[in-house]
């Protein structure tokens, strides 16, 4: 992942750090790699949406041990130039002034709680369809619901599920919500 750190420049590598470091200290939901990954592919940058997942999950990474361990700015760039010599020198840079200005929010949030092992609900959309026929029949006309959840792992990463549901199905998620409220009302 290293080798990509040298394409992406100093500017979208401070943003994704930033985003990186934001989830942590729980002020967004997660970072949005699919829109960072598309803006730097209109830049001219050959990057996967999965490469660019995979370095944020190494700053992640990186910034969370930092904060596990208690680590000083000073102390987080010697452990980067005596562990990972292959970072480029404006990553660092980055890296150390990302640290400099919210890690102790990390560190104090780490504190508090050990890092999250489940994901974030970040949004639900839905809509209704209409399946006219298939290959085995000319005329269905058959109603069904198809859900999506935008979710943010526990790594920051957001990713959309997605599921079709037939009406029977649908009432019987809908009524779970339902109950779900109710019983939120009595707390």
């Amino acid at each position: 992942a290293a080798d990509k750190i040298d394409l992406i420049p100093q500017d979208f590598f401070a943003e994704l750090c930033e985003q990186v470091i934001q989830h942590l200290n729980r002020k967004i939901a997660g970072v949005n790699t699919v829109e960072l990954c598309q803006r730097l592919q209109m830049s001219g940058i050959e990057i996967t949406v999965s490469e660019l997942a995979k370095l944020a999950n190494i700053i992640s990474f990186l910034f969370s041990t930092a904060a596990r361990n208690r680590l000083s700015t000073e102390e987080l760039v010697t452990a980067l130039g005596s562990q990972v010599s292959t970072l480029p020198k404006h990553a660092v840079q980055v890296i150390r002034h990302v640290w400099n200005e919210q890690g102790k929010a990390v560190s104090a949030l780490e504190d508090a709680r050990n890092m999250d092992t489940v994901g974030q609900f970040i949004d639900i959309s839905w809509k209704l369809g209409v399946a006219m026929s298939s290959d085995t029949c000319r005329s269905l006309k058959y109603p069904y619901i198809t859900v999506t959840l935008k979710m943010a792992d526990p790594s920051g990463q957001v990713t959309n599920k997605s599921f079709e549901m037939t009406i029977p199905q649908f009432k019987n998620f809908s009524s779970q919500f339902k109950e779900m409220a109710a019983v939120l009302e009595t707390v």
